[in-house]
């Protein structure tokens, strides 16, 4: 027990110090802010869940005495408790029989892209109170922030008018990011959990600490509840107030989980096809340079779930040749 907390306490103070490189201002502190989860998440998973916790009660108190307390909860909500979270899901088991006696069940791996994807859209869902309890209050208080850091990155006085290189309206500008960032903030923090969550079992696993065995993403799957939570979600967008903007940023991040699912139907699908490497690189460059594409591949995430086209081609396909 000794060793969890310390442990706990050397991974919080590892994440504290990642978190608040961003006040430096440079772009490398930006990469490092974003990479605040991953000694949580290593601690989590290479030894349990309670020096997560300890891990993340230890960064956060650590950031409120060096730079109050505004920081406890911003931390705790939107870093510590989704990294905890998911590093305790990822080493839970339950035990099942099979041919060769009683073996271990992990958690699905697919259980664990939809939830942080659900994390992802909660942590901006609590952001929003910070600017406004209903629609326009929020829409106001989030366009005043972008105009204050607007005219801070070109020195505007604040009685002058607000005016960017380039372009003629900037108030046009302004109301299309108070309308975007919500929605791609949620996208960012889906993202930046599961990257990290990533490296932090490949870290865990080079060290031989892995408990778990390493899962083949290819082959994962969504809960029969994610369809069910995705269409709710894109209705909820054409609702009035709050609601629509809730349902949107929701929306944003079950479809980066979706596209997610989407390629791993790629690998699935292109196995024992000629030139399959080509195919995977130009999907990819693809969806780095485009960006649209990613909802072709929400698409296809969204049919395998429906259709299970893998299985159906699985079984198309027939059982591997027996080794000669």
């Amino acid at each position: 027990m000794v060793q969890i907390v310390l442990i706990g306490i050397a991974a919080g103070a590892a994440s504290a110090l990642l978190f608040a490189s961003v006040v430096s201002g440079s772009i490398l502190s930006v990469a490092l802010f974003y990479l605040a989860a991953l000694p949580l998440m290593i601690a989590a998973i290479g030894w349990s869940s309670v020096a997560g916790l300890v891990a993340a009660l230890v960064a956060a108190g650590g950031l409120a005495a060096v730079f109050g307390q505004v920081l406890l909860l911003a931390f705790l909500l939107g870093v510590g408790l989704p990294a905890w979270w998911l590093g305790y899901l990822a080493l839970l088991a339950r035990p099942v029989a099979g041919p060769a006696g009683e073996a271990l069940e992990w958690y699905p791996v697919g259980r664990l892209v939809v939830w942080a994807a659900i994390l992802g859209a909660v942590v901006v869902l609590i952001a929003i109170p910070n600017f406004g309890l209903d629609a326009d209050s929020f829409r106001g208080g989030l366009r005043r922030v972008f105009e204050r850091v607007l005219r801070a990155q070109t020195g505007a006085a604040d009685d002058a008018p607000l005016q960017l290189p380039g372009i003629s309206d900037t108030g046009r500008v302004l109301d299309l990011l108070v309308v975007l960032i919500p929605p791609v903030a949620a996208v960012l923090s889906t993202l930046t959990s599961l990257i990290n969550l990533w490296l932090a079992g490949l870290i865990v696993r080079l060290s031989g600490r892995l408990k778990r065995p390493w899962p083949k993403i290819s082959a994962m799957t969504f809960p029969s509840y994610a369809p069910a939570l995705l269409a709710l979600a894109v209705a909820g967008t054409f609702l009035p107030d709050l609601i629509g903007i809730g349902s949107g940023i929701l929306s944003a991040s079950l479809l980066v989980a979706y596209a997610l699912l989407g390629l791993a139907v790629m690998h699935a699908l292109t196995v024992g096809i000629n030139g399959r490497g080509f195919m995977l690189t130009g999907t990819y460059l693809t969806l780095g340079l485009f960006g649209w594409p990613v909802l072709l591949m929400a698409l296809l995430g969204l049919i395998e779930t429906l259709f299970t086209l893998r299985a159906r081609l699985a079984a198309k396909r027939g059982p591997p040749p027996k080794p000669v």
